[in-house]
């Protein structure tokens, strides 16, 4: 009989002990549907895991994945649809009645149950600074010694905030009458760059770039011509420019709406560093586009970083410019391969990050140096590029360019699985957030155009070559996410570093806002 209930108690414990495994296996997690959008709209989980969706809105929903493998049917306030993957894959779904209402579950193979892109990701907080913009492009610091700030809008104002963190309500620079029409539901036109004399506590000289009319004599139906202009601060107001300085010295024409570039950023070496897109459209092809692409072609400052002396009568071309000389190339041209390098920064060490967005597939980061080709249209990143089918990447393709060089590849790339274009950053050398330190810190526009849900992301040098790339995730946020659409970053003097976003693809409402990324409490 001892051994009967010696047995039993063994048998029992065993199974207390299985199921107290399973129940450590199993996994569940929540979608909540709500202002007509899932939240979190990408989650990533492990092979195993139960989804639940849960409609919280007064209206009906549905929940049914783009491959027809599972569908919850109509759901009404209240109601609840759970789904287990049983299967690492990625899975899309959306609202068949709203179907602007998209989402993704991502399954991998992990059985540590996982709940987000990176465990030992670290969280934020995000402050704001200031709000009430359309579309926040810049925030840039003048290094003065004043702490002030500047916010650029596309839509052509540049507003003041104080070094107490107060806005100052008319504009430092105000060019909306000078610029090229918008259109408020999208466009990537606009006052896109500002930047500062290195001497500008003395000289009051500042350079935007942004989109003009098309220009007398530029071709027949092309977008705009974009400027590179001068001004100068007034002397009797030293929060105002003085209108009337404008020096532009340089216009480009292009053929299309997109792909302008935008930051122009001074060196180290006192130089004003300027990146261009390929011209817009897409694939670098089209009208306004070289038989081989405007990336590749180094007849044309479109698709280029170029590298100007500005302390000259127009401009000037520094003596040391890679292509000074040389038959068949701009000597404004620092490097050359991009298809819209529209973010770009100099970290401590010098180096020059320039964002690259990308087509269909991929997006990337580069440290760019002088003369380097970075591959564009050949390549999407580390990936050969077909414009004739920008849907896949072709299995092989050049290493070199059409003179014999290197095509370089990127720091950091990603692919298009909930992300859509890159926003460049800087290297993180603040004080507050000791778990960015060297980190370069950077973000992704948003998932998609039906809402704004940018990711805030870091990287780090490793190994392999690529850098490693982690999310950072958002304290207070149900996606982890900014559940707006990120613009850009800024820096402030001391090393610390802005977000700036607004809740409409295009430049339209007043919902742009300016946050300090702060360490997070919990």
């Amino acid at each position: 009989m001892k051994k009967l209930k010696l047995f039993l108690f063994l048998l029992l414990l065993l199974l207390a002990t299985s199921i107290s495994c399973c129940l450590e296996k199993s996994q569940t997690r929540v979608v909540e549907i709500k202002n007509y959008s899932y939240q979190p709209s990408i989650i990533n989980v492990s092979v195993g895991t139960t989804v639940t969706w849960i409609n919280e809105d007064p209206v009906v929903h549905t929940v049914t994945a783009t491959d027809g493998d599972f569908n919850s049917g109509n759901l009404a306030t209240g109601e609840e649809f759970n789904q287990t993957f049983s299967q690492p894959g990625t899975y899309q779904y959306q609202c068949l009645i709203h179907v602007s209402m998209v989402g993704e579950v991502v399954v991998t193979a992990d059985q540590s149950g996982n709940a987000s892109a990176n465990e030992d990701a670290p969280t934020v907080g995000l402050k704001v600074l200031a709000e009430g913009f359309v579309a926040p492009m810049e925030f840039v610091s003048a290094h003065d010694g004043t702490g002030r700030m500047f916010v650029v809008d596309q839509t052509g104002l540049i507003k003041i905030i104080t070094s107490d963190g107060k806005q100052i309500e008319e504009p430092f620079l105000d060019i909306r009458d000078r610029m090229v029409d918008i259109s408020p539901d999208y466009d990537e036109r606009g006052l896109l760059g500002l930047a500062f004399h290195p001497d500008f506590a003395k000289n009051g000289r500042i350079f935007v770039f942004y989109s003009a009319p098309l220009r007398t004599g530029a071709p027949d139906g092309w977008s705009c011509t974009n400027h590179l202009s001068e001004f100068t601060v007034s002397k009797e107001n030293q929060n105002k420019v003085n209108l009337s300085s404008e020096r532009v010295l340089l216009e480009v024409d292009k053929p299309q709406m997109n792909h302008n570039g935008g930051t122009i950023a001074f060196g180290p070496d006192g130089c004003l560093y300027l990146p261009l897109g390929d011209g817009g459209g897409a694939n670098d092809v089209g009208a306004g586009h070289a038989p081989d692409g405007n990336g590749q072609n180094t007849s044309t400052l479109l698709g280029k970083i170029l590298r100007i002396n500005v302390d000259s009568a127009a401009y000037g071309i520094p003596a040391d410019n890679p292509f000074v000389g040389k038959a068949g190339f701009r000597p404004e041209i620092w490097a050359f391969g991009f298809r819209n390098p529209w973010r770009i920064s100099f970290d401590d060490l010098g180096r020059l990050f320039v964002s690259d967005a990308g087509q269909n597939l991929w997006e990337e980061v580069d440290i760019v140096n002088k003369g380097g080709n970075y591959g564009w249209n050949i390549r999407e990143g580390t990936h050969c590029f077909d414009p004739n089918n920008p849907n896949e990447s072709p299995a092989s393709c050049t290493d070199k360019g059409r003179r014999g060089e290197p095509l370089i590849g990127p720091i950091i790339e990603y692919g298009h699985n909930g992300r859509t274009v890159v926003v460049g950053g800087y290297i993180y050398r603040g004080k507050a957030l000791p778990e960015l330190n060297g980190s370069y810190v950077f973000a992704d526009w948003s998932s998609g155009f039906a809402r704004g849900d940018g990711t805030l992301l870091m990287a780090s040098p490793s190994q392999s070559g690529l850098w490693e790339v982690k999310e950072i995730m958002v304290a207070g946020s149900p996606s982890e996410r900014a559940n707006a659409y990120i613009r850009s970053l800024g820096q402030d003097d001391d090393g610390e570093l802005y977000l700036l976003t607004s809740d409409n693809a295009g430049p339209k409402g007043e919902t742009g806002k300016v946050y300090k990324i702060i360490p997070y409490a919990g």
